[in-house]
């Protein structure tokens, strides 16, 4: 099990499991097995079956790359922005994209990503403008182009390819001790609530994420030096000064975020 620190702006070290490379073999054939169901079920919609004659294709060239092209192109991107850096393949194996800083990626991150995994698209509209032939070549070169992918993640310290590399990112096992897979999200039924900590909103959601995070932490290890080191840090930010217990004053704190944000 290989695990890494991250440092966050808190200057704690969170740790986390990083995702073993079979598993994201395995999660990207889950998703490309998605694609390929897609692929087929949208050309026999269409056509009643997968042609591959381009005299035929030449007509249906718009329709093809907007309603089948299109979708599979982007599904890595919207899936994983939506799903809090997963794809149904991450999902079933219990993997997930974070960011370097211990927070979850922004949109620009995870456009990064997408925009590195470029080798892939050719692959996405190849089988409208080739014969079938040329796209068999195609996916062969796309495998061995792959390959490389698989060696770069193998040989890197923290299993990074080249576009965790550019967003700064990482993929790692959501059920680790200190996985992200935790929400920040907590229910405020009490219309009536009152915030005790309005400047709370100077925070970011990441910062919200790292606390929540850095909580869930000390609920496993009840570490209160690092429980007490956030809570001076928010504190200083926040420009609070009050003598309550770090684990009190934080869940406060994350109580008036979700009150606030929610209204």
């Amino acid at each position: 099990m290989s695990l890494i620190k991250i440092a966050t702006i808190f200057n704690i070290d969170l740790e986390f499991e990083i995702a073993e490379l079979y598993k994201r073999i395995l999660a990207y054939l889950v998703d490309l097995t998605i694609l390929v169901i897609f692929f087929i079920s949208m050309k026999n919609f269409y056509y009643g079956g997968v042609s591959y004659d381009s005299a035929y294709l030449e007509g249906h060239i718009g329709l093809d790359i907007l309603t089948i092209s299109l979708p599979m192109l982007l599904y890595a991107p919207v899936s994983e922005i939506l799903m809090n850096g997963q794809t149904a393949g991450k999902k079933v194996f219990n993997i997930r994209i974070i960011s370097l800083d211990g927070g979850e990626p922004s949109v620009v991150q995870y456009l990064i990503r997408w925009i590195f995994k470029v080798f892939e698209w050719p692959f996405f509209f190849g089988y409208i403008f080739y014969s079938g032939e040329a796209l068999v070549s195609y996916i062969f070169t796309t495998l061995m182009l792959g390959a490389f992918v698989v060696f770069i993640i193998a040989i890197t310290k923290k299993n990074q390819r080249l576009g965790d590399f550019a967003a700064n990112t990482v993929v790692v096992n959501t059920k680790s001790p200190y996985s992200v897979n935790d929400t920040v999200f907590m229910n405020i039924a009490d219309d009536n609530y009152i915030v005790t900590y309005p400047d709370v909103l100077m925070l970011s959601d990441r910062d919200i994420t790292i606390i929540k995070n850095v909580m869930n932490q000390w609920k496993k290890e009840h570490n209160h030096e690092t429980l007490d080191r956030v809570s001076v840090k928010v504190k200083k930010v926040l420009k609070i000064e009050n003598e309550e217990k770090s684990i009190i004053f934080l869940n406060t704190l994350l109580k008036d975020y979700n009150f606030l944000a929610g209204n």
